[in-house]
């Protein structure tokens, strides 16, 4: 479905990415994980659309994205839940989650989506009419996935869904990334909880300062002793 390949994205004159390779297959949970500045949520960006490469290539189902723009990327079905959620704090959650289907024509759809949303996410119901910037740290992050949601993705980049938010609610994001997977959307986390991360992940890579230096399946890496001394405190 998501094919990378050779992928180099710099700042100026610093290389951040420098030529890395990876897939996501359709049906798939497939984790990136890495120290702080290894580089995650600039490939997320480059992705999406947001930053642009100076070499390689990005496709989606076969057609090339580094040169389109980013909305048009949402209408080829790929939505990203960016880091520190972004949510819109003036507006309301219903009005977020509506943002969110800003492609869509189809009225009955929408709906039938946001009844979908509302069900992974009781608490955003109940605060329906609530204005976004007033809802914790675990709110806001369910809502900015409700809201890529709303999109009607086939594929979903997460980016530290995790972050900021206590083991309980940690616990809860993680059983909703596997339940938006197995009603059909494929998921790219970015996440810096490895154990959680991999636990739920068909297949993991890891990146360090702009390299993959490790793949392999979830289970896999999770025994890996390199992953576990680096990232799973072994």
């Amino acid at each position: 479905m998501l094919k990378v390949k050779d992928l180099k994205v710099s700042y100026g004159m610093i290389e951040a990415i420098k030529g890395i390779s990876f897939e996501v297959q359709d049906g798939e949970i497939v984790t990136l994980i890495g120290a702080n500045g290894a580089g995650k949520t600039t490939t997320m960006h480059a992705i999406s659309g947001l930053l642009k490469p100076t070499a390689g290539s990005i496709e989606l189902n076969g057609t090339e994205l580094t040169k389109v723009a980013p909305h048009k990327i949402v209408n080829m079905g790929l939505a990203q839940v960016p880091e520190g959620r972004r949510v819109f704090a003036q507006q309301t959650v219903q009005e977020n989650l509506s943002l969110g289907a800003f492609a869509r024509s189809d009225r009955d759809g929408i709906q039938a989506d946001m009844e979908y949303v509302f069900e992974l996410f009781p608490r955003l119901k109940e605060r329906a009419s609530q204005m976004a910037g007033t809802l914790s740290g675990g709110e806001q992050q369910m809502l900015a996935m409700g809201r890529a949601l709303m999109a009607k993705p086939s594929i979903i980049l997460m980016d530290e869904p995790s972050m900021g938010l206590s083991p309980l609610l940690v616990s809860e994001i993680f059983h909703i990334i596997e339940e938006i997977n197995q009603k059909g959307t494929t998921v790219l986390l970015v996440e810096q909880n490895a154990k959680r991360a991999l636990a739920i992940a068909d297949r993991a890579y890891v990146l360090e300062t702009g390299n993959i230096t490790l793949e392999g399946t979830g289970e896999e890496l999770a025994r890996d002793e390199r992953v576990q001394k680096a990232y799973l405190g072994g």
